[in-house]
């Protein structure tokens, strides 16, 4: 069951990084970014009162001087009562410039409100997280096999750590807690521009240069929570009338929109490609089945 602490922990790095890059914040904003109530991000700024926020105009933002230069009291102070050292492996002074630096931010990406528990790899994952920000090629056994990696970026989906990276020219992904015998080469790599744009573009830790190209119909009755946000990947809106929406969207891999699609059964439908619904429709019979 999801803990509370959590989610507050998960919303108040996501506003963090937010302030830290410069952005100026408003309650309304907050409230569609993390679909809350008013209450709850008047709540989450109290949590915050501790650093140098300053309020105009009815925008929130961090006072120029301590973009990117929070003490580790300030922040430490903070992680204890919100919460947030539950999020990482553990809260180290190291980890914390790389947390609020802004050019650390890009080597981490959060989606989901769950956590693993990863407090005995603390010193691994801040040397992964050290060897993105200074270009360095690692070198670790992962599946029975040795591996020589350029990293890119350390994801937490759902809860669970991957690093993203480039071995032998291919962009991988690789789950965190089965990477062992961990060592920093000194030798160092430049950082390819594609895969950046690549990384940016796509959420998640699935990726591919051949992406799918998904088209999905929307009824009216949920068409209001896609227009309020995206919710899925690279979302356009083709046709928006009093029936519902007709969506596109890029997908790396077939269960990336499935599942999307599962949960808002029987409202959404995929129009192209007809292979996805058909495949959907299957596994959908098989459990009926199964469950008869």
């Amino acid at each position: 069951m999801l803990k509370e602490h959590d989610t507050i922990a998960t919303r108040l790095v996501q506003m963090l990084m937010m302030f830290n890059d410069g952005r100026r914040l408003s309650v309304e904003e907050l409230v569609e970014e993390f679909s809350v109530s008013e209450r709850t991000v008047q709540r989450d700024f109290d949590r915050l009162s501790s650093l140098p926020i300053e309020k105009k105009n009815g925008y929130y933002y961090l006072e120029e001087y301590a973009l990117g230069k929070l003490s580790f009291k300030d922040i430490k102070q903070f992680a204890t009562f919100s919460g947030i050292r539950e999020l990482y492996p553990e809260l180290s002074d190291k980890l914390i410039v790389d947390v609020l630096n802004v050019r650390t931010n890009k080597t981490l990406e959060i989606s989901g409100h769950k956590y693993e528990n990863l407090s005995a790899m603390v010193d691994d994952f801040n040397n992964i997280a050290a060897a993105i920000v200074n270009h360095a090629h690692i070198q670790f056994s992962y599946k029975d096999k040795p591996r020589m990696v350029q990293p890119y970026k350390l994801i937490n989906t759902n809860g669970i750590w991957y690093l993203v990276g480039v071995e032998e020219g291919v962009l991988k992904n690789f789950s965190f807690s089965s990477v062992a015998n961990l060592s920093v080469s000194k030798e160092h790599f430049k950082e390819d521009a594609e895969i950046i744009k690549n990384l940016e573009e796509h959420q998640g830790v699935w990726f591919t240069q051949n992406h799918i190209e998904v088209v999905v119909e929307i009824d009216a009755s949920v068409a209001k929570y896609f227009l309020r946000r995206d919710l899925l990947p690279h979302q356009k809106t083709l046709a928006h009338t009093e029936e519902g929406l007709t969506l596109s969207t890029k997908v790396a891999y077939d269960e990336e929109i499935i599942k999307v699609v599962r949960y808002w059964i029987p409202h959404i439908k995929i129009i192209f490609p007809a292979y996805l619904q058909d495949k959907l429709e299957k596994t959908l019979k098989e459990y009926l089945n199964k469950e008869g």
